[in-house]
């Protein structure tokens, strides 16, 4: 059965449409529901069954070249090639948490603009810049909870993102945010990780192995470990590795093979090009030659004329001339080797004609360190082709056959390495106070026996020989394409990265942080410690009902791998469950619109005028929001006391 190779989709962005701000929109004011994560942005109306907008939360300003404006400013889905622009790329996040306030607002003019909103309301931030009449604000993870049936219920929400994962405890549906923590890890981590791995693993693609792929692979192969160290054991089986590595094919492009007249084609076109490029340069240096010829005949004739000295001198001192000697010198100089030039370019016009003859001159055998009886008659027999084959094939085949000896070696229960194994037992069970294995001939047919299985390599002598008959066979048969398996030869595997622990070890990252060097506990770690702020009932309650939602999530076995760790972190015979969100990329914004359709949605907006009064800080609670902690007043220094009245 041929191995699977799994061919890179390289999907490319589709720029996102704009849509038509509708007049039942206004009217019935909608609410606009944006989920403003650091990996995807995904905006819509509250009316919509799922998000108008989906893009991916960057933005790309190409590098200001010499003499030209400013690049355009690409955002999200308009990036068509992120490789391209990826050191150009800007993200308004500092892990979660927005720092690049100019960014954002780009992201907003952006998500706004595509659902039809007139631009000219866009002067700053929200109220400030777009004059919105109300905002609410909520945590993604607590809108998904409440979007797949948990409203009011006891739990816990494990909300990985994009670069950070939250856990937040539900008490009878109402946030415990003081007993809530995040880990700094989250899917960017992964798709880091896994990159670096693959660049390291192979550093002949390094640039072939780009963040894009990285993460493709991540999500299409990728899965969590149930068991790590387990699952370590088994990949270290050969027979396990093959039957679970994925083989994925990188791009790559197939040398052309030419026909002998192709070939004589071309050598003909390169032999053309080399006769123009060194005329061409012939008549660029012979032009600048008689130009210099011409001015120096000028001054020779300023001489003759009688022209004041101070002139001579100075126009001569202007060409590098001492003296007039030296100025008689460089005329002739010159005179000659423009005559020499022009005789040159007259023999090289002459012998162009005879260009295409010595071109086509068919290329001669080279002479080879293993003597190959070559043909005398000028008709090439097909037996004598076949007989080539055969010796080229009857090579391969031989070391095919060690290949497989030696991989045979390597497992448990083949017969060359159970007799192998029997040999040495036998020799094992020897006296050693007479061991006197290796004094006579015949203990070196026992030692031959037991390395002929798995001792021979490919000799250079071999690979020399292949090369040579394949040399014979271009030369005799265009037809002939090499099929032996080097990476020259064979750039399909070549081009092959073979995925297999690190479809797993990437991922542990989560649940292992140290792995890339955080000090920080892993998800169930983190789990474990929140569960034992509670008491025994309340701990068991919220271990009933863990909620999983964020992208990376929806990994294979990741509900599976933190059942398994809350199973031995808890009591004996206490009741787990673990849910995963029906949709972790989506139900975050599903939420928030299922929220923003309540009836009494308008007690939540902040208006206008609160944040007038209030300040920008301010916002109004709500049961998926976060906690509203008033910044502290700035306290004002007394009048007249001054550092100078301070003692210490």
């Amino acid at each position: 059965m041929a191995e699977e190779v799994i061919i890179l989709k390289d999907l490319k962005l589709v720029p996102d449409k704009y849509y038509d701000y509708s007049q039942t929109l206004r009217n019935s004011k909608t609410p606009i529901v944006i989920d403003n994560g650091s990996f995807t942005c995904k905006a819509g109306w509250a009316t919509s069954s799922v998000p108008n907008l989906i893009f991916k939360n960057i933005l790309a300003r190409p590098r200001k070249e010499r003499g030209k404006k400013d690049g355009e400013t690409l955002i999200g889905n308009d990036i068509a090639n992120i490789e391209a622009v990826r050191f150009q790329l800007k993200s308004q996040f500092d892990r979660n948490v927005i720092t690049q306030f100019n960014v954002q607002e780009q992201i907003f003019d952006y998500t706004f603009s595509h659902l039809g909103i007139d631009s000219n309301v866009m002067s700053e931030l929200l109220f400030e810049c777009y004059h919105v009449p109300g905002i609410c604000y909520g945590i993604d993870g607590l809108f998904s909870y409440q979007h797949n049936g948990h409203n009011g219920k006891t739990g816990l929400v494990v909300n990985c993102g994009h670069h950070t994962t939250h856990i937040i405890p539900v008490i009878n549906g109402t946030p415990d945010l003081i007993n809530s923590r995040r880990i700094d890890v989250g899917g960017y981590h992964i798709t880091y990780y896994l990159h670096k791995l693959l660049q390291l693993k192979y550093p002949a693609h390094y640039n072939a192995i780009t963040p894009s792929r990285a993460e493709e692979l991540l999500y299409e192969h990728g899965f969590l470990a149930v068991h790590y160290t387990d699952a370590l054991k088994q990949w270290s089986d050969p027979e396990y590795y093959d039957h679970n590595v994925k083989r994925i094919q990188l791009p790559y492009s197939m040398a052309v093979l030419l026909t002998p007249d192709q070939q004589r084609d071309k050598r003909r076109e390169m032999a053309k090009k080399l006769v123009e490029m060194n005329a061409r340069k012939r008549d660029e240096k012979l032009a600048e030659d008689e130009e210099q010829l011409h001015q120096l005949l000028m001054i020779r004739e300023m001489i003759e004329d009688g022209e004041p000295i101070e002139e001579v001198r100075e126009v001569l001192r202007s060409h590098g001339l001492k003296n007039e000697k030296d100025l008689r010198k460089l005329i002739t100089d010159l005179q000659t080797r423009i005559d020499r030039a022009k005789s040159k370019i007259a023999a090289a016009s002459l012998s162009a004609s005879n260009v295409d003859e010595h071109v086509t001159e068919e290329p001669k055998l080279r002479l080879f360190k293993n003597k190959i009886q070559l043909p005398k008659e000028e008709s090439i027999s097909k037996t004598w082709l076949k007989d080539i084959y055969k010796k080229r094939q009857d090579i391969i085949d031989k070391k095919t056959v060690r290949k497989q000896r030696r991989q045979d070696m390597a497992k448990r229960g083949t017969a060359a390495s159970l007799e192998r194994m029997r040999l040495i037992s036998q020799l094992a069970r020897k006296d050693k106070r007479d061991d006197d294995f290796g004094s006579r001939d015949e203990d070196w047919d026992v030692y031959k026996v037991i390395n002929k299985e798995g001792g021979d390599t490919d000799s250079e002598e071999e690979q020399e020989k292949i090369s040579e008959l394949e040399e014979v066979l271009r030369f005799y048969d265009p037809t002939f394409v090499s099929s032996n398996n080097n990476e020259e030869q064979n750039p399909k595997e070549a081009h092959q990265l073979h995925f297999g622990i690190e479809r797993m070890r990437c991922t542990e990252v989560l649940f292992q942080p140290s792995i890339i060097g955080c000090g920080q506990g892993g998800i169930t770690d983190t789990i474990e410690f929140i569960l034992k702020k509670y008491n025994d009932q309340t701990a068991n309650d919220i271990a009933e009902n863990v909620f999983l939602t964020g992208g990376p999530t929806k990994l294979p076995d990741f509900k599976q791998r933190v059942y398994r760790e809350l199973r031995e972190m808890r009591p004996l015979e206490s009741n787990i469950n673990v849910k995963l969100s029906d949709s972790p990329f989506l139900d975050a914004w599903s939420g928030a619109r299922e929220f923003a359709n309540k009836q009494d949605f308008h007690k939540y907006l902040l208006t206008p005028e609160m944040y007038a009064e209030m300040g920008g800080d301010y916002f109004i609670e709500n049961s998926c929001s976060n906690m509203y902690c008033p910044l502290p007043e700035a306290v004002q220094e007394p009048e007249g006391l001054s550092e100078q009245n301070l003692e210490i």
